[in-house]
């Protein structure tokens, strides 16, 4: 399993914002093999981390070209930076 964990500074976030956030969790989800979709804001930061059970569902989740829209958005409007590391899950516990 594999985790891509999203980190951000946040310049603004709008409607659109909210929007488009939202129709990239559920698209990731529903067609491209997302096993859990997490995000969270605090003041200017956000972290978002979704986990996956291959690299080539991630590669294909990034060429998406509505996702390569919503990327380009960021770049330009909702973030002054950003951060994306993609990790094997090598050990997982629970209670």
């Amino acid at each position: 399993m594999y985790a891509v964990i999203f980190r951000a500074e946040i310049a603004q976030l709008d409607d659109e914002y909210n929007q488009m956030a939202a129709r990239m969790r559920d698209l990731a989800l529903q067609e491209y093999g997302c096993l859990e979709f997490t995000a969270v804001t605090e003041g200017n930061h956000e972290i978002a981390i979704s986990y996956w059970r291959s690299k080539e569902q991630i590669r294909a989740w990034k060429e998406n070209a509505g996702h390569r829209l919503a990327q380009q958005k960021g770049r330009a409007r909702w973030y002054t930076s950003y951060r994306v590391q993609v990790v094997e899950v090598v050990r997982e516990y629970s209670a």
